[in-house]
Parts: structure tokens; sequence; C-alpha cells
């Protein structure tokens, strides 16, 4: 039997908050409904942080009510200190699950920082990591403040592309000071762990380590924060949505079918919550022999631009797979950091600018919904 948000919703109102007899629904603390294809329940409370304690209680008794209901396979409960804005609820179009009635919000911008964007992609190995590393540094080059937060908790990249070692300082309030390399301000989840520590971490300590890194750190003031994302449509983008106001998405992909059926997912799953897709890049497009320059399409070739095409959303070029790009991003140099008049360069920074002409016009500022998920 399939659940709906009204049943989840009749259910909570039997969860009493205080000592009158407030229930969860009617007491305002309820966030969105979020309830997933595989009928998984996610929702959460807002608190005080004074109050966190004393409401683990009601946390507890929201989730085991929920889990009782029929067809419910799972059910992620969370307190978050960030405050409802009441807001109407929103009609959802024949056949598609929105967030049902509940206070709504919409996550808090980070202090400093004027844009964030998130360069995802649906599958591994596609070179997301690097793709953002040069990203970030040709946004710097074109004089915005760049900071560069490598989001994906169980394969950070970011201390080997950027030649960092070490762990950041501890501020006051326990507020990390973020590196630096090449001008940027970077966090990782590799600064704070042992580079072979195998990260088995579920749902909750990832959403907890990504919401720190995004908020726990002097990041000061930034034109753009850019968010290196794991591979995939989990965890990790919904808290990212839920978290910040998202500018808007990259989705990077390698021209063969294979990896673009995994972009498409990618790209349906941030218009789903509403994230503003600024590009898709196709990566690795085609191999540039480093002896006679010959070039071949080793994966395919114009396939990620035939699928922004498709689905309407702009493309933002192509980048080769070259022996220059893989020997700098190995040795810790990237290309647009120690190359930046070479062609490779050149084509980032192309990138880069069309994504800049985005932010500034203020095409688009809106704010996402929230979604909230353990």
């Amino acid at each position: 039997m399939a659940i709906t948000r009204e049943d989840v919703l009749r259910i909570l109102a039997t969860v009493p908050v205080d000592a009158i007899g407030t229930n969860l629904v009617a007491s305002g603390r309820l966030s969105d409904i979020v309830i997933d294809e595989a009928s998984r329940v996610m929702f959460s409370i807002f608190v005080e942080p004074s109050e966190a304690p004393a409401l683990e209680r009601v946390r507890q008794a929201a989730q085991n009510a929920v889990q009782g209901l029929p067809g419910v396979k799972g059910v992620f409960a969370t307190l978050t200190a960030e405050r409802p804005a009441t807001a109407a609820p929103r009609t959802a179009p024949t056949g598609q699950q929105r967030p049902a009635t509940g206070a709504q919000t919409r996550g808090q911008r980070i202090p400093g920082v004027r844009h964030v964007i998130a360069v995802a992609s649906g599958k591994g190995g596609v070179g997301k990591s690097t793709t953002a590393c040069n990203l970030a540094l040709a946004l710097q080059s074109l004089g915005l403040k760049t900071g560069l937060l490598d989001a994906d908790i169980y394969g950070p990249s970011m201390p080997k592309l950027l030649g960092i070692s070490g762990k950041p300082q501890v501020l006051e309030n326990r507020v990390l000071e973020p590196m630096t390399a090449y001008g940027l301000k970077v966090m990782s989840i590799g600064f704070l762990v042992e580079e072979e520590a195998a990260m088995i971490w579920r749902g909750p300590m990832v959403m907890s380590a990504i919401t720190q890194m995004l908020r726990e750190v002097a990041w000061g003031e930034l034109d753009v924060l850019v968010v290196d994302m794991p591979p995939g449509t989990g965890d990790a983008q919904l808290t990212m949505a839920q978290a910040t106001p998202l500018a808007g998405a990259i989705i990077v992909s390698t021209p063969q079918d294979l990896a673009l059926i995994d972009a498409r997912r990618g790209v349906s799953m941030f218009k789903r919550v509403e994230v503003p897709i600024l590009g898709i890049i196709e990566n690795m497009a085609t191999f540039v022999c480093p002896h006679c320059g010959q070039t071949s399409h080793i994966f395919g070739h114009g396939g990620a631009r035939m699928e922004a095409e498709r689905l309407g959303v702009p493309f933002l070029g192509e980048v080769p797979l070259t022996m220059s790009i893989r020997e700098l991003s190995d040795a810790g140099r990237p290309v647009v950091a120690v190359d930046p008049d070479s062609a490779n360069a050149a084509i980032y920074k192309n990138m880069a600018r069309q994504v800049a002409d985005v932010l500034t016009s203020g095409v688009d500022k809106r704010s996402p919904p929230r979604i909230i998920i353990e």
C-alpha cells in the first residue's frame, strides 16, 4: 500500500510536543514531509538549540509513530535549529508528489557568501572533481572571491588535486579556518580524517558533516562557493538543497550513453527540488595524443551537448581527455592555476564566464524548497 503525506500528517498529529498536549503538526515545528520512491519518509522538527535534549523524545516518538504506518519502509527524522517560515501549501501537478501542508522553509544563506553552486554528476569516474577544482580557479581568475567545498564525504579529492595537506585551525566557537591553495579557500573532509580511512558513515553522519562544513567554516566574504558534490542523487544532494539556497547546479558527464543516463537523473533530481541547472559539461570529450596531436573519440562525442538540447538546459562546453590535465591534477597543480594561458585553461575559463554571467545577472534568485533527510 502506497504511503501518502496525509497518512503521515494524521499520525504525527497524535504526537504531543508539550505539557498541554499541543501536537506536532499544530505546533509549527514540522518541516515538509518528503516520501521517496522507496517509501521512506523524511521530515525534521524545528527546535531552539537549548531545546534539543528535551525534544529528542518527541523526535523518537514521531519516528516510531510513522514507522508503524503500513507501507513505510524507513523513517528519517531529525531535529534542526533552522526556524520555519509559514507558507501556504503548494499544489502538486497530477501524478507528482509534492511537500504537503505544514511549515514551509527555505535554507538559510551562509553569512558572507553570495552564491553557492553545486558541481554534480550522476555517477563517479567522469572527472567531476577535476572540473569543480578548475572551475573554481577559473571563477577566481575572473575577479570573483571564490571558495571550494569538497562535499564528497566518501571520496574527497581536493587535498590531492590542490596539493594541500595538514589540518585546519580551530577558531573561536569551534569554527574551522579553511585551508588555502592558489588563492582559494578550501574545506574538505579529507583534511579532518586520515587519508586511507574508510568513511563508513550512514546518512545522518553525512548530513551532519556537510552541514558543518557549510556553516561552521570561516568562509568570510565570497562571491561564489563551489561545492564538489559526491556522485549520485542521494543524501548529500538533498542535504545541500536543505542547508542553503543553491544558485544552481552544474552536471558533469562523459559522452557515452551509460554516463548520460545517470546525468539525466542528476538533472531531474535538481529540477525536482527547484534548483536551477546552470549547464551540462561534457568531460573527456576527445582524447588528444601527446605524440602526434591526433584526436580520438574514445567515449564518443557530442552526447552531452545533445542531451542538454533535449533537456532544454545550457551546454557549457567540452573538455578533452589530455595527458597534461591528468598529470597536473595528479601532481596537485591544476591547469588553470599553473598554466593559465593554455588552451585547456581557456576551456575552463570560458565555462566559468558563462556561469558568472548567470550569477551576476540575477536571472534566477529563487531559493529552493527545504528538503530534509537523515
